[in-house]
């Protein structure tokens, strides 16, 4: 058996030694920049100590830090939450055999898939104010959730419809066989195959939801990144700022990342099937008339 991957060949005696150098220079290199830059920085005082103490108090984080996470998880979480709904219902709604619902939900994807997420928080910002339909302290809020989940619903819809249909057509074709409606089949058997299949890319774009967050800060959403510079703005330390809040940010990530991990994990354990039953041996029996 040789040692080629399922993507690339193996690399050799030459290719190895030529990595080895090219990954040297590329560390060089940014350590280089990264000292420079550091350099820079520390000569402008901007990372001197007395940028760094404000954090080490607990009204900056009362005042700014705190209600910048709470902005941001609370806006994550609850366009997660409608943005899976909509992605479902729109994936069904593509892989229907009606031709007017397939048709109506391919043109909502294709169309909230093209606008740009900002352009959809500020739309919903403006329509809900000239309306009234939110109070005014919760306006930036629903125009937030409204550009995430309507964005990530149509593409999570596509997740669906990639997923359903990277499955083997006999599930489908066992399905029909044994009565079951296109429903019925979907529900019980397509969907639930699929979904531990799309895991990974939906756990990818639930980050995606968390970063886009950020976008609020033009409808003066209060949220993390915004926060930050405000700090900034106050204290005279945005470069500090913007590293902690960079730090939160990443932490936040991480954290999301594994505990979606940790619940795709757990599913596939729970969709597979009991363990094979181990045939006990059969013992030979000859002819006994014979002695054999």
């Amino acid at each position: 058996m040789t040692g080629s991957s399922v993507l690339f060949d193996a690399p050799g005696p030459r290719a190895r030694v030529r990595n080895r150098v090219i990954s040297a220079v590329t560390v060089i290199v940014v350590v280089a920049v990264a000292w420079l830059v550091y350099t820079r920085l520390e000569a402008k005082g901007q990372l001197t100590a007395a940028k760094w103490e404000p954090f080490l108090t607990g009204n900056l984080w009362r005042t700014y830090i705190l209600p910048g996470i709470e902005g941001t998880l609370t806006a994550a979480a609850v366009s997660i939450a409608l943005a899976l709904v909509l992605g479902f219902v729109l994936g069904v709604g593509r892989l229907s055999r009606n031709i007017v619902l397939r048709w109506v939900s391919s043109v909502i994807v294709e169309f909230f898939r093209a606008v740009p997420v900002l352009i959809m928080m500020i739309f919903a910002y403006f329509l809900y104010a000239n309306y009234d339909v939110f109070p005014s302290k919760h306006l930036a809020l629903a125009g937030v959730i409204t550009g995430l989940t309507l964005y990530n619903g149509a593409v999570i819809a596509e997740i669906v419809r990639a997923g359903v249909h990277a499955l083997p057509k006999g599930q489908a074709e066992a399905a029909s066989a044994l009565g079951l409606t296109s429903g019925q089949t979907m529900r019980s058997i397509l969907l639930p195959q699929a979904v531990t299949s799309m895991l990974p890319v939906l756990i990818s774009q639930v980050v995606v939801v968390l970063k886009d967050t950020a976008l609020g800060y033009q409808i003066t959403f209060v949220e993390l990144v915004r926060q930050g510079t405000n700090v900034g703005s106050s204290y005279g330390n945005y470069i500090p700022a913007l590293i902690v809040i960079a730090l939160l940010m990443i932490s936040l990530n991480f954290a999301l990342s594994w505990l979606a991990t940790k619940l795709e994990a757990r599913m596939r354990r729970s969709r597979k099937g009991p363990a094979p039953m181990e045939a006990e041996p059969l013992e030979f029996q000859g002819d006994r008339s014979r002695g054999v």
